[in-house]
């Protein structure tokens, strides 16, 4: 991997984290047309996750602030009643990713005609997210708030997203909507449940050892400039993709993975 090509990695992770077109599909893509092969993609995966997870902490550190501050006073408060929330909606993702994970990429593997496939499923979770949610402002509908059944679901919906090229924020926000739940909440939600799961993964692989150059394959410049761009790239798209929840404007997102989707899908058999 050379270090523009660890570059554009980073800013396609940084980019598709946040954007509902699928982050690990999207790698998997660059990485293939890359001609970048073997166990590295993993731990360099993993740093630009990583990167994308320091945004999150950047955009919403008054959340964060006030979330962990809340947390540790001896009363129950909204802030401890959220927290619980993330924590429910981590059960599924736990349970599918220490159990299920390997089991999962070896059915089904990481090429690109699955990586279209799951690209085309966003698409078509997108577009009946956003349909529910436009009938609903259209019916005047009352939006819910985010309980802990929505939190669970919208969980259920981010282990699903364990599949190469289904995206999780298009996963998590089209469950989200499906339920009725407010975008802005559903958007918020989205972005905080996933710090724990992607940290976790990130800590494991340095017990592991597999952060090193010698044992990843990936020199630590590359690194670096990946986590870099992830986290530039990351940071912009994330404040973007709020904006775009709130205003509901999904279907550009679900015309380009069914378009992406079906490129690789096609490419792929002929």
């Amino acid at each position: 991997m050379t270090s523009i090509e660890a570059i554009i990695l980073g800013m396609i992770q940084g980019l598709t984290e946040f954007l509902p077109v699928s982050s690990s599909g999207h790698l998997t893509i660059g990485q293939y047309f890359f001609g970048i092969k073997g166990a590295g993609n993993l731990t360099f995966d993993i740093v630009v996750h990583a990167a994308t997870v320091l945004s999150i902490f950047v955009v919403f550190r008054k959340d964060i602030r006030d979330l962990a501050v809340g947390f540790f006073k001896p009363v129950m408060n909204s802030q401890k009643d959220y927290v619980f929330k993330i924590i429910i909606s981590m059960i599924p993702v736990a349970i599918v990713g220490f159990f299920f994970k390997d089991y999962v990429e070896a059915v089904f593997g990481s090429g690109l005609a699955v990586v279209g496939v799951m690209l085309c499923a966003t698409a078509a979770m997108l577009v009946i997210g956003s349909m529910l949610a436009a009938r609903q402002v259209r019916k005047n509908m009352p939006e819910k708030k985010l309980g802990y059944k929505e939190a669970f679901i919208i969980g259920l919906a981010q282990s699903v997203a364990v599949m190469p090229g289904l995206s999780r924020s298009g996963t998590t926000i089209s469950a989200g909507l499906m339920l009725g739940v407010k975008k802005e909440e559903v958007a918020r939600f989205s972005f905080l449940m996933v710090i724990i799961p992607i940290l976790g993964e990130a800590v494991l692989e340095l017990f592991k050892g597999g952060m090193s150059e010698a044992a990843s394959g990936v020199a630590g410049l590359q690194l670096f400039l990946g986590f870099v761009s992830a986290f530039v790239f990351g940071t912009f798209a994330c404040k973007v993709m709020l904006n775009i929840v709130r205003r509901n404007k999904l279907y550009g997102f679900a015309i380009y993975c069914a378009l992406a989707g079906s490129f690789c899908i096609a490419y792929s058999l002929f």
